[in-house]
């Protein structure tokens, strides 16, 4: 039979098991942090970052922020998401030379960028996982990966939609194996097979194009969708928003500092 267990050692129990169960803008133990639906957050690739938005979320640029820049927002309470491009080549990162020419495609639309062939894992996991371990070791909590829908795009490459899953399910293997959390970034008609692998979502303009319904599985799942429009008013989206849980706002597409969120 076993002994009842001493009332400091039960009270060192419930402390271990609270601390295991931090979320939003909290920072908890070792494990993988879990957006819950409805967090505020700020989304800013443009320009230093500006810490004084008064949200539980920061998504900022992994290249462009420093270490210090993420510890600021850490002492602030605030959780911060690596923005990272995992599908397209940029001409201004610090290691566009790494990247052989035979894994670039046709260009984007962005100026500098151009997409990736998702097919040369071997080629690209090393590359990304060098840029995961700068998110870790800056002290971010998760990554956004960027253009994670390539096969429905003209990359000049021949993907298909299982190249695709293979190729997000890597990303977000890096991801986890440094502890960090990860989002689906748009790629709408492959959440049921992806759902399992991210931690959360992040969405543009499903609003606009009336798909807002297919991220219900992330908030239905307990997993935050951070969603932006750009065009539509908030009186159009945010009704909805709220109705879904989504962690909603409307941005300029430079994404700035400027936000108006539902």
């Amino acid at each position: 039979m076993s002994r009842p267990l001493p009332v400091l050692a039960v009270a060192l129990v419930l402390l271990a098991v609270l601390a295991g169960c931090s979320g939003g803008g909290e920072r908890g133990g070792d494990a993988v942090w879990q957006p819950r639906p409805g967090l505020d957050w700020q989304w800013q690739l443009d320009g230093p970052v500006d810490p004084s938005v008064n949200v539980a979320v920061y998504d900022i640029d992994g290249f462009e922020n420093t270490a210090a820049d993420v510890d600021r927002l850490h002492r602030d309470g605030r959780r911060v998401i690596c923005y990272v491009n995992v599908g397209a080549w940029e001409d201004f990162r610090p290691d566009r030379d790494a990247f052989p020419r035979s894994v670039l495609g046709r260009p984007n639309g962005w100026h500098g960028e151009r997409w990736l062939d998702i097919r040369r894992m071997s080629v690209l996991r090393p590359l990304m996982e060098r840029r995961f371990d700068m998110c870790r070791d800056k002290g971010f909590d998760a990554v956004e990966p960027d253009l994670m829908e390539g096969y429905a795009n003209n990359t000049g490459f021949p993907l298909t939609a299982r190249d695709q899953l293979r190729y997000n399910r890597m990303i977000a293997d890096l991801a986890h194996e440094r502890g960090l959390a990860v989002g689906l970034k748009n790629d709408l008609a492959q959440i049921p097979h992806l759902l399992d692998d991210f931690d959360f979502a992040v969405n543009e303009e499903c609003a606009q194009y009336d798909e807002c319904g297919r991220l219900r599985p992330f908030t239905a799942a307990g997993k935050a969708v951070f969603h932006v429009e750009y065009a539509e008013p908030t009186a159009r989206f945010c009704p909805m928003a709220r109705e879904l849980r989504l962690s909603s706002m409307l941005k300029k597409p430079e994404l700035g500092t400027w936000r108006r969120p539902c």
